[in-house]
Formats: C-alpha cells, structure tokens, sequence
C-alpha cells in the first residue's frame, strides 16, 4: 500500500508517495507552483527529457519497451511532437512515473531522480529547496527508525531476560522435595540446592546428554554454586543437619541468581550457556 506525506518546499505543498520502497515525488504539484500541467507536458516534449527518461528505464525496469523510447527520441524536437505521462508509460512500459487517480493526492508522479531532473528544468534554485526538504525528511525518517529498533530490541531482551529468569532461578524446596535427603551426598545437596534436582534426577530427564548436570549449567549458575561450596563449608563446621543447610543453601542461590540475572552490568544472558 502507497503511503503520502507531506513536504513544504519554499512554502508550498510538495506530496510523496512510496512504493515498493521507492519514494516519487509529485510532478503535479512541482508543476502548481510554476503554473500548471502544462509544464508537465512541455517538459516531456523536450528531446533531452526523452533521453533521460528513457536512460533512467533502461537502469531499473527490466521490462521496458526500448523499441517504444527510440520512437519518441527520434521524434522528439518536432513541431507536432507531444509527450503526456499516461502515453508514455502506456507505450514503454515505464515505471518512472505514475499517474494517480482522486481529487486528494490524484496527479502525476515521478521517481524522486526524475522529479528532481524535472525541477531543475523549471528551477535549479527550487531543485535545491526540494532535495534539502526531502533529505531532511529522509534522515528524521532514519532517526525514528533507529529509536524504534532500539526501544523494540530492549524489550525483547527483557522480555528474554524474563523467560530465562523463569529457568535460571532454583525452584523453592517444599518439604516433599527434602525426602531424598538421607540418601544425598554432598554433591546433591548443592544440586538440589541451585538445580532443583540431583544428578540422577537430571540423567533421568536427559538421557540423551553429553557429560553432567554441572557441564550444562550457565555461567551464572557456576558462579553461584562456587558460592554455595563455600557456605556449605561453613554450615558444616557450625554443625547443622542436611535439611537445615538445603534449606538455607536453597535459599541463597535463588537471592543470589536473582542479583545476578538483574545486574544490568552483566553479559547479556543469551551469551550464557543454558540449561538444557
């Protein structure tokens, strides 16, 4: 679908109109402010326009009818010679210039290298005013653009940090989770501690795996449960039992994840490795 907007060269109203990611630019309007349609067809008459037209389809149509473009370059220059737009892209084929129906935005239309050719045949001066409002548009037109990817690109990275979040964070032990204490070692203690679950558990849930539950965790977690070592350490020499230290080791690693996954500092997560 076309999309119009609105240019004011040197106080007058100039329409654009993109398609298919080209930008053209109203003749009809270039034409209003020197006149009428008139210059449009004056303009057309002339055996240099012929040639430029013609050298500008011959660059981007593919399916331009050059046969056509010889015919009118040889007639150009004639007393009885006339060129309208509708004739010529009815003849050739051409894409360089449109012609739209309707009382609002209806008129003739040009890629924006012809409408510019177009202005420097009615006023080098005025080809100046419209390529510096139309650059102007074109960048502020970036500048959104750029905004916008990049307030789109923060929120899908929050909302990545969140979904990850949601798999990073230990689960809360409830107490049916501390049944298998007795026959836990050390080791599980700490994995049920950060992963929720003990390497036989985790060998159960992925049988296809390479290596173990440790060589799947991120670096977050590795970090974390370096930590937990060392504080099981601790709770061992203050002499408390295996559901007290679950339940504190538990604890820490989810306050600790959390610190982490929040510091704005960090590698983006989706450098870490994941739990798979």
């Amino acid at each position: 679908m076309a999309k119009r907007q609105i240019i004011q060269v040197d106080g007058s109203d100039i329409t654009l109109l993109s398609v298919d990611k080209e930008e053209y630019i109203s003749l009809t309007d270039i034409a209003n402010r020197f006149g009428d349609d008139v210059m449009i067809y004056s303009w057309m008459r002339n055996r240099n326009t012929v040639e430029f037209l013609g050298v500008w389809e011959q660059l981007h149509n593919p399916d331009f009818k050059g046969h056509e473009f010889v015919t009118f370059k040889t007639e150009a220059g004639l007393n009885n010679f006339n060129l309208t737009p509708k004739k010529w892209v009815d003849a050739t084929n051409a894409i360089g210039i449109l012609s739209k129906a309707g009382r609002y935005g209806g008129g003739t239309y040009a890629h924006q290298d012809i409408a510019l050719e177009f202005c420097s045949w009615l006023s080098p001066v005025f080809r100046l005013y419209v390529l510096k409002e139309f650059q102007r548009l074109k960048e502020a037109e970036t500048d959104l653009d750029w905004n916008v990817r990049r307030i789109m690109a923060s929120a899908n990275y929050r909302i990545h940090t969140e979904a990850v979040r949601q798999h990073l964070v230990p689960p809360l032990l409830q107490r049916t989770d501390k049944e298998g204490l007795v026959m836990a070692t050390e080791a599980d203690l700490l994995n049920l501690a950060l992963f929720g679950m003990t390497a036989k558990d985790w060998r159960l849930q992925n049988p296809d795996a390479k290596g173990n539950i440790r060589d799947h965790a991120t670096h977050e977690q590795l970090l974390v449960l370096s930590n937990l070592q060392s504080l099981n350490g601790r709770l061992l020499k203050w002499g408390c039992d295996k559901e007290q230290r679950l339940q504190i080791l538990n604890e820490t690693a989810i306050e600790e994840m959390q610190v982490l996954l929040n510091n704005p500092s960090l590698k983006e997560l989706g450098d870490s490795k994941k739990l798979e």
